[in-house]
């Protein structure tokens, strides 16, 4: 189950911070521009935010933080917090406007915060004032590895999507992987020593 939960912050925190660099450099998700599209349409609503400017970058940085978060796993806990009410907005735009199976997989997107937010119930709990009992736990996701696999899958990711300009999806989720699973590797060579 905790390898499901690192796993988890990872694909959650590396999807926030694959859509957020495009909103910092100040592009639109297209080419093209919905500005002729009907005002109801999904594309008239995001280029809307594009036109923004500071909103559209500002809506970045705060996928940008919380995905961070998340592939940390020592700030996870955090991460999973933050990531709510974003993730809350985007199901409600996507099910708001017209996006196919979109609002599927963010609502899958959701459930999976959500289970990460329960996960940590005992210790988020007292954020609404209910008693904490600190209990020592040897919990294997505590371990360095994961930390440091965190951050090379935020710096490839960050790296890969702010510096090449036609980037290949599948190679960035071939490389993800493959870290992934070099990670697993050694948190299980790590566990058992």
């Amino acid at each position: 189950m905790q390898v499901f939960v690192i796993y988890t912050r990872y694909l959650i925190g590396g999807t926030f911070v694959f859509a957020s660099l495009i909103k910092i450099k100040g592009e639109r998700f297209t080419t093209a521009s919905g500005a002729m599209e009907p005002i109801y349409s999904s594309w008239h609503f995001f280029e809307t935010l594009y036109q923004s400017g500071f909103y559209w970058k500002f809506i970045g940085m705060s996928q940008l933080v919380a995905g961070f978060l998340l592939m940390t796993q020592r700030y996870s806990k955090l991460g999973a917090l933050v990531n709510l009410p974003i993730l809350i907005n985007i199901l409600a735009i996507t099910s708001s406007y017209y996006f196919a199976f979109t609002p599927v997989v963010v609502s899958f997107m959701l459930l999976a915060n959500l289970l990460l937010v329960i996960w940590e119930w005992d210790e988020l709990k007292i954020i609404i004032n209910l008693p904490y009992k600190a209990t020592p736990r040897s919990r294997f996701e505590r371990f360095k590895i994961w930390e440091i696999i965190g951050l090379i899958l935020f710096l490839f990711t960050f790296i890969y999507r702010c510096f090449v300009d036609q980037y290949n999806l599948f190679f960035w989720l071939g490389t993800c992987l493959l870290v992934g699973i070099l990670g697993l590797v050694l948190g299980l060579r790590q566990l058992k020593k």
